[in-house]
C-alpha cells in the first residue's frame, strides 16, 4: 500500500470524491455535502489530498486545507479534514487510520496547529475512529454549522503553549509519517 499526494481534481480524487457523495447521499438522503471545494484550496503549502493505492487501485482518500478565524468560527492555525473516504471493499484494514496519520504530519509540517473536522451521526464509525486518535468534539464551525446532525471535532497538532514554526514543505517530498 502506498499513499500519494494528489491533486483534488486527479482523476481518481474525483471518482473517489463522487464515491463519498454516494455514500452522503445513501445515509442522508439530499445532495450530499455542498461545502464550495477547489482544488486549489488542497495544494501545498496551504492543504493536501492524498489517497491510498495498492496494486494501482485508488482504495482511500482525504485532504486537508488551511482555515483561519472567520465567520465560519474557525481559528487561526486550523487545518480542516475533508473528503476521507474508504472504498466499501477495503474498509477495515486501517486506511483511513493511515490517511489520516499522514495528513495531520502534513498539515503540521505545513505549520499548522490544530486538526478540525465535521462528520454526522449517521457515520458512527468515523466517529469512533476519530474519538480514538485523539479528537473532541468542538462548538460546530464550517459551512455546515446549521445541520442539527453535525459534529464537529478538534485536535491539537502541537502541544499546548508551543511555537510550531511554519517548515516548507518540497513538492513530491513526503513527511516520514507516511
Amino acid at each position: 500500500m502506498e499513499i500519494r499526494s494528489v491533486r483534488f481534481d486527479d482523476p481518481d480524487a474525483v471518482t473517489l470524491d463522487a464515491m463519498v457523495q454516494q455514500e452522503y447521499i445513501r445515509r442522508y438522503g439530499g445532495q450530499g455535502d455542498l461545502t464550495p471545494l477547489d482544488p486549489e484550496m488542497f495544494a501545498p503549502p496551504r492543504g493536501a489530498y492524498l489517497i491510498a493505492y495498492e496494486d494501482g487501485r485508488p482504495l482511500a482518500s482525504g485532504g486537508w486545507r488551511a482555515q483561519e478565524r472567520g465567520e465560519l468560527g474557525y481559528a487561526d492555525g486550523d487545518a480542516e479534514v475533508k473528503r476521507m473516504f474508504v472504498v466499501p471493499q477495503a474498509r477495515g484494514r486501517g486506511l483511513a487510520r493511515r490517511i489520516l496519520a499522514a495528513l495531520e504530519a502534513d498539515a503540521r509540517a505545513a505549520g499548522r496547529t490544530r486538526m478540525v473536522l465535521e462528520t454526522g451521526y449517521k457515520q458512527p464509525e468515523a466517529f469512533a475512529l476519530y474519538s480514538s486518535c485523539g479528537y473532541r468534539v468542538v462548538e460546530k464551525f464550517g459551512f455546515n454549522q446549521a445541520y442539527e446532525g453535525l459534529r464537529c471535532m478538534a485536535k491539537p497538532l502541537v502541544a499546548e503553549g508551543a511555537r510550531v514554526p511554519a517548515q516548507r514543505r518540497t513538492p513530491g517530498v513526503r513527511p516520514a509519517a507516511w
